[in-house]
């Protein structure tokens, strides 16, 4: 609860870089934790504003522009990546996410517990997810987006999200390229920009999910 406090008093000052500082002496992985969860509400909360108008007749794929698929799978019920529709994607994702919070053996939930070694690895896998999610609003959604009014509060959220990221180096910078300029716009001066790159990386798919082609990406739950 003291790092929630934490956060919610740092972003009241609207300062985005302090919020997303780990505080002197406080323990990484805790701080991973806890915004980790305020970031999974983030994104579902804006989702479910659109979730009338994102459906599988408007949104047949999980895509990001023209360039970028995404494909689903979490290496349990779902083992080889599937093609399905944006909402279909960000239900399964949504729903993956939230049992692994709910997993105390993963987020511990008693002070002192130790979090697993891998800890660092899957909260990299879920903030590179809530990203696509991120690059599917605003590449579809984004003239609902602002006939919602909702604009601004999307704009800060990314911020914040992004600034978190970078500060903690969750996502690789070719995952970020859908995004690219846009990344490159609201992070300009925070730290000297040029911080992502802006065309796609063409790379050898890997098991951990990096681009296949730039037409497509294929998502797989890294072992």
């Amino acid at each position: 609860m003291q790092l929630k406090r934490h956060i919610d008093s740092t972003l009241g000052s609207g300062n985005l870089r302090e919020a997303v500082r780990l505080p002197i002496g406080e323990d990484l992985n805790e701080w991973l934790a806890v915004n980790t969860v305020d970031f999974f509400n983030q994104a579902s909360v804006l989702y479910s504003t659109l979730m009338e108008f994102c459906t599988p007749a408007t949104c047949p794929t999980m895509s990001a522009g023209q360039k970028y698929e995404y494909r689903w799978a979490d290496g349990v019920k779902i083992k080889r990546p599937i093609e399905v529709s944006a909402p279909k994607y960000v239900e399964y994702l949504m729903d993956w996410i939230e049992a692994q919070l709910d997993d105390e053996s993963i987020f511990p939930q008693k002070i002192g517990t130790p979090f697993p070694p891998n800890f660092r690895d899957l909260v990299k896998t879920i903030f590179k997810r809530l990203f696509r999610v991120y690059a599917h609003i605003y590449h579809s959604h984004f003239q609902m987006i602002m006939k919602l009014k909702e604009e601004a509060h999307l704009n800060t959220c990314f911020k914040h999200f992004t600034m978190f990221t970078l500060e903690f180096r969750l996502i690789d910078k070719a995952e970020l390229a859908p995004l690219g300029d846009l990344i490159e716009s609201i992070m300009l001066g925070w730290n000297g920009g040029a911080l992502i790159n802006k065309e796609p990386v063409k790379r050898n798919l890997r098991s951990d999910s990096r681009c296949k082609t730039e037409a497509k990406c294929q998502e797989s739950f890294p072992s």
